[in-house]
């Protein structure tokens, strides 16, 4: 089965991998394509294998090889306002419309449209293809594979994570940290407030903490210039309390979410947040026991941080045909495999902007730089 980039993105996008759902339709499709070549792929599965990781070699079994990473789950379409199927390519205006088009299906389309070309070019050293589960709700997946493959893969010379940068070379993102923080107070009529804790109040005191510690980093600033914003961001993204008006409201949480530069203590604003909650829940127990403020992790995705000079930049660059790196500010799983000591960047096809909106898209001239950016690869790697 031969299948140009252009049929590829549209089998892709066709599997509706939105984070809740299982991505594993989609899996069997690409290890029946990469059998089809020969190629033995390596299934690694989520605790509960409803979804897996895919990984898989074309050429020898040696250092030196590149890492073509990229994620399988899109984010959902809910209550967004398309004007075509999300799960049909529509193409227009020489741009492909769909679900995952940008973010980031077309990348992992072309680098499998280019399977019978790798295999043809009796490659030197070898091309893996690392496609993870549940990037878009905390870089979950990617974990497990990136633990087997320091396990069991020779010493790759360069991961290139193809999220949308336009096809930019991308050395540099922030990291970023999310939470759901539970409020539970003390019940009582509304005209008691004596008897009563309430778990609003209290949330919003830490809301309000975190909200001056966001205006703390925008005072601290950017030191490297290369960000934007050019500063660490806090975020408080819901909320939910309360039973009546006339109740004091005995729970309420919310989700929030840091996003640091990679030259900061990541752990700096977690821990000064535990510190705060704690004075506050301290305060709350002399009225009951009962009353709690507990915070759990849901999502963790390092910073990439600049690593000047290194094999997967300079190989990038050239790849591109560019002379200069960037910085952006969305995270990926770069920092993960930079953290496991892989040399890793950040270039792939389509317009971030586009990312996550209805109507995403990607420009069918991205779609051929990243063509030419594979074939390049070939060439370099059959040497």
């Amino acid at each position: 089965m031969t299948l140009r980039s252009r049929d590829m993105i549209e089998r892709l996008i066709s599997f509706d991998t939105t984070s809740r759902l299982s991505n594993l339709a989609l899996v069997e499709f690409v290890e029946d394509y990469l059998r089809g070549y020969g190629i033995a792929p390596k299934r690694i599965y989520n605790d509960d294998k409803t979804k897996a990781n895919l990984l898989a070699t074309i050429g020898p079994d040696v250092e030196g090889g590149v890492v073509l990473s990229g994620h399988t789950d899109v984010v959902p379409v809910d209550d967004q306002d398309w004007t075509s199927d999300p799960f049909i390519v529509d193409e227009r205006e020489d741009k492909l419309f769909g679900r995952g088009t940008a973010d980031m299906k077309s990348f992992v389309a072309i680098a499998l449209a280019h399977v019978p070309d790798m295999v043809a070019a009796d490659l030197k050293r070898p091309i893996h293809l690392a496609f993870s589960y549940d990037e878009e709700v905390g870089c979950i997946g990617v974990g497990s594979m990136i633990a087997h493959m320091s396990a069991h893969l020779p010493r790759p010379r360069a991961v290139i994570v193809g999220e949308p940068t336009s096809m930019r070379v991308i050395n540099a993102h922030k990291g970023i940290r999310s939470f759901m923080t539970e409020v539970t107070g003390l019940e009582a009529h509304s005209s008691q407030q004596q008897l009563g804790v309430n778990a609003i109040v209290i949330a919003t005191k830490l809301i309000t903490f975190l909200s001056d510690i966001f205006e703390e980093m925008k005072e601290r600033g950017d030191p490297s210039g290369r960000f934007e914003p050019p500063h660490t961001t806090v975020q408080i993204g819901t909320i939910h309390g309360g039973t009546a008006i006339n109740i004091i409201p005995h729970h309420c949480s919310f989700g929030w979410e840091y996003r640091s530069l990679p030259s900061q203590d990541a752990d700096e604003i977690y821990h000064r947040f535990l510190d705060y909650a704690g004075e506050l829940e301290a305060h709350m127990q002399k009225m009951s026991p009962q009353c709690r403020i507990v915070t759990r992790q849901r999502a963790l995705a390092p910073g990439l941080k600049v690593d000047e000079g290194s094999e997967a930049e300079t190989l990038a660059l050239a790849l591109a045909e560019q002379n200069e790196t960037h910085a952006v500010s969305y995270g990926t799983e770069a920092g993960l495999f930079q953290q496991a000591e892989m040399p890793t960047v950040i270039c792939g096809p389509g317009d971030i902007a586009q990312a996550h909106r209805p109507d995403e898209f990607i420009e069918l001239s991205q779609v051929a730089a990243c063509e030419r950016f594979v074939q390049r690869l070939i060439e370099v790697l059959g040497r």
